[in-house]
Formats: C-alpha cells, structure tokens, sequence
C-alpha cells in the first residue's frame, strides 16, 4: 500500500523585502510582514486530513511559522466570520497535535525518508519569495519527488520553492517545460503599486527558467493546472480546486 504520508512545505519568513520605486526611500530595500496565507494551508490541509493523510511540516531551518497578517483579515473571508475560525481552529489544533510550531528542518528530512511520503505541498504567501527560492536542501526534496513522479502542489507563491531545483544536484531546473499557474505578474503588479516597490515574480522568474506559464491575463479566480506529477495554483481561491485535485493524484484517481 502507498503511504499515507504528505511533507507540507512552510517558510521561516516573516517579512520579505522589497525595493522602494517612489519616495524618500526610493532604491532602498524594506521589510514587509508576510509568511503563510492562512486558506492556502488550512483548505488542503483539511481536506488531506478528511482523506486520511497524515502531515509533517518542514521548513529551511525548522523556524517557527508565521502568518501574513492579511491572510487573517476578515477581508480575506469576504466577511465570513465562521470560515475565518474553523481554519484558524485547524491551525491551532496542528499546533497541538502534529508539531506546527516545530516544524522539521529540509536537511533533517533524509532521502531514506523522504520515500516514505506519498506527495509534497508548498503553499503561498510572499515567504517563499525570502527563504525557498534558493535552498539547496529543497531543491534535494523537490528533485526526490521529481525523479519518483509523486504528487506535487503548489499555490500562488508556492511555485517560487521549485526555483530551487537549480542549486540542487545537476543544477537543472527540474520542471522546464511544464504547464504552471502561479501568482501571476499582473497580480504582483497591483501589490506594488499599494507598496510603492517593486518585488520579485513568481511567475516570471518560472518562465525564465523555462515554464510553460499560464498567464494572469487568462486566470480565473480558482484556476489550477495539472501536468504530470504537478498541480499548480495562481491564487488564495485555487486553494479548495488544488487540495481536491491534490487528493486525486494521491488516490491515483486523476
């Protein structure tokens, strides 16, 4: 039987820097709060979880995770106070019961081990953007599960951790050639008009690298893409289409 096992992906990150464009501080690198989007953990979560799939969490250093403030806003939730809870309630009952607050450092995750999970799943904010682009020691992990076909996911930053693969082993960008959504520069674009900066792209540093991106101009809210063991998705609403979709290649129904 296949095991039952998904290594969930998180960043140390709590802020990210950007480069100010307008202003006093124009040229200058700032800080902003960021971490985990808080529905892009909790909506697949959960539903790995009702599947009957057990979690470990890993980080770069085995830091303790944060959230992106935003991601906690009831503007998140358009409002819905009780979604807003039952994922924060999940959240904390990870705290509690399976080491969320102490999550497993990459390089204490041998190959050995790494075999004995079924998938991996890297979910969004601007914290992959700090500390997953560049670590070796994911780029180890992704290119594990790359030569073995296992299900892979990803969400609005998420796709940035793949970047990785290229400080790994050959130093070849493992997913060249494959369909990706990602949070898409359009989309970042408005971020930094709010912020007055300019931050890095996910989805243009994928493309650089040889991805076959599916472009923000032809993104829906919920928009995910499968090819091969991948799925991928552009924005917080892919989180509930990805986790499905995530759950039927682990199933081996997709």
């Amino acid at each position: 039987m296949a095991p039952k096992k998904i290594l969930i992906i998180l960043s140390d990150a709590n802020a990210f820097t950007f480069t100010k464009t307008q202003g006093k501080q124009r040229g200058q690198e700032v800080e902003k709060p960021t971490g985990y989007f808080l529905m892009e953990v909790a909506k697949p979560l959960k539903q790995l979880l009702d599947s009957g799939y057990e979690v470990t969490f890993a980080s770069p250093r085995g830091q303790k995770p944060h959230p992106d403030p935003k991601s906690e806003s009831l503007l998140a939730f358009a409002g819905d106070f009780y979604e807003r809870r039952v994922e924060r309630e999940l959240i904390e009952r990870m705290k509690r019961d399976n080491g969320f607050d102490h999550p497993r450092s990459f390089k204490s995750i041998n190959n050995a081990e790494l075999d004995t999970f079924a998938g991996v799943f890297i979910p969004g904010g601007h914290g992959p953007l700090a500390d997953l682009g560049d670590d070796p020691e994911l780029g180890r992990i992704l290119k594990l599960f790359h030569s073995r076909s296992k299900p892979t996911a990803a969400l609005c930053h998420g796709p940035y951790a793949f970047l990785s693969t290229k400080y790994s082993g050959d130093k070849e960008f493992a997913y060249k050639g494959y369909k990706l959504t990602s949070w898409s520069d359009v989309e970042e674009h408005l971020v930094e008009k709010l912020l007055a900066g300019e931050i890095k792209k996910t989805e243009g540093s994928l493309r650089d690298e040889g991805a076959v991106m599916i472009e923000g101009s032809r993104e829906k809210a919920g928009y995910i893409t499968v090819d091969k063991e991948v799925v991928s998705g552009g924005n917080p609403m892919a989180a509930t289409a990805l986790g499905s979709q995530f759950v039927k290649m682990l199933s081996g129904k997709a």
